[in-house]
């Protein structure tokens, strides 16, 4: 069904992995139209509880193939008709998304993890906003998260300057969630992934609706969202099993309903 991503379920986790290895998986136009498709799919299905991205080979993902542009583009036209359609579904999946990073995110593709709600990357992973390196600025998304994520003046300075950051580097700044060695990063990043499918969907989509809207609405107008929020939460069968677990004292079960 794709030619440059490879796409499948377990276990309540949508997995999506970036195929172009040979090329540490950078974007191509039918890569980033694959990501669409896959993201809306995955946003759809029901059995998909938690959405896992991750990289073929040895990169999670190198930005934008160079190959692919040329002088004559139109990059702004590229962004509006091929990545912000993906960003933006990307932003619109109200399930937990993991960045599942196993070697460089640079460009695009460190967009592309800080998109996500989670990174988890191995010990050799690294990050790079390498646009000022050929003269552009980031984009995808990418100062609207990070600067979210570390501040203006560290945002500054990765996109500024341009410089490779390690792992634990990432983690010490905030970007990253987790930091496992190589020989685990596979067995620690499912774990992860399928420990968020099985907790309460419903109640994981109302709060990242609403972390989206703390940073647009008045606190009066945000209080009202979170009753409607809560409203909704308390109206799920995962709520109704989490009381009477606990009145049980036992482990809820949760459905994702």
């Amino acid at each position: 069904m794709y030619e440059t991503i490879q796409y499948n379920i377990e276990n309540g986790v949508a997995t999506i992995e970036l195929n172009r290895p040979d090329k540490l998986n950078a974007f191509n136009s039918i890569m980033i139209r694959e990501m669409t498709v896959a993201l809306k799919e995955a946003n759809k299905d029901p059995e998909v509880r938690c959405l896992m991205i991750t990289g073929a080979g040895r990169g999670f993902c190198s930005g934008q193939d160079l190959a692919d542009v040329n002088e004559e583009m139109d990059l702004g036209e590229v962004l509006r008709t091929q990545y912000t359609p993906m960003v933006k579904q990307l932003r619109a999946i109200e399930k937990p998304i993991v960045a599942a990073v196993n070697g460089v995110a640079a460009g695009a593709g460190f967009s592309l993890a800080l998109a996500c709600d989670f990174r988890i990357a191995t010990e050799n992973a690294s990050f790079v906003n390498a646009f000022i390196h050929v003269g552009l600025i980031p984009d995808a998304g990418n100062l609207y998260y990070l600067q979210n994520l570390i501040g203006y003046a560290k945002t500054a300075e990765l996109s500024i300057l341009g410089e490779k950051i390690s792992s634990e580097k990432a983690l010490e700044l905030g970007v990253v969630t987790k930091v496992f060695p190589a020989e685990t990063w596979r067995e620690e990043v499912v774990k992860f992934s399928e420990y968020l499918a099985n907790m309460p969907t419903k109640a994981i989509g109302l709060i990242k609706r609403n972390l989206k809207l703390a940073n647009d609405l008045s606190f009066d107008d945000y209080l009202e969202k979170e009753a409607e929020g809560q409203q909704i939460a308390g109206s799920t069968r995962d709520h109704h099993e989490g009381v009477q677990a606990f009145i049980e004292k036992r482990k809820p079960v949760f459905s994702g309903k």
